[in-house]
């Protein structure tokens, strides 16, 4: 395996790359982070895909929702404590104007093997099920397929479905 050739147990940026541009993405709203940092790069050097940065990720349902009602299908990117920051944006926006947008959310603090520690994981499914969110959780390369169910779901329901990053410290990064 060279450098460039991720470890199969991880999520590689070039797949979530390949399921977005799959689905149609047109823009990605996103706050930008250390975490997605090859995927960021890949994004920016793909033609097809327009990235908008967002300063707070509760200004990123309503940037979507734009996008959308405007004839793009955008994704937004953040992670789980933004997303829990956006719940009012999320229940008016998105759910409020029957927005199929899929949020793709790095699932931070969360661990599949351990007790998790970090409060951010431990409200977000929670969160979820409390907002009504249909969710994916997607780990690795194997699990990307799951990337167009979500956006397959959110079209035919009209309505928001986050794809859960639980691999966000790994395969984002190499």
């Amino acid at each position: 395996m060279n450098d460039a050739t991720p470890p199969a147990n991880v999520l590689s940026p070039e797949t979530v790359l390949h399921h977005i541009k799959k689905a149609g993405v047109s823009h990605v709203v996103w706050l930008p982070d250390s975490e997605t940092n090859w995927l960021y790069m890949l994004m920016r050097a793909e033609p097809s895909i327009r990235l908008v940065g967002v300063s707070r990720e509760g200004h990123a349902a309503s940037i979507a929702a734009g996008i959308f009602v405007g004839g793009g299908r955008p994704l937004i990117l953040i992670q789980n404590t933004g997303m829990m920051e956006s719940g009012d944006s999320i229940r008016g926006w998105l759910h409020g104007l029957n927005i199929p947008v899929v949020l793709m959310v790095g699932y931070r603090g969360w661990t599949r093997h351990g007790v998790i520690s970090d409060t951010a994981a431990t409200y977000t499914e929670r969160f979820l099920n409390a907002f009504d969110l249909n969710y994916y959780l997607v780990e690795n390369d194997k699990d990307a397929d799951r990337i167009a169910v979500a956006f397959d779901e959110a079209a035919r329901a009209k309505r928001p479905v986050v794809v859960l990053v639980g691999d966000e410290y790994h395969g984002f990064n190499r």
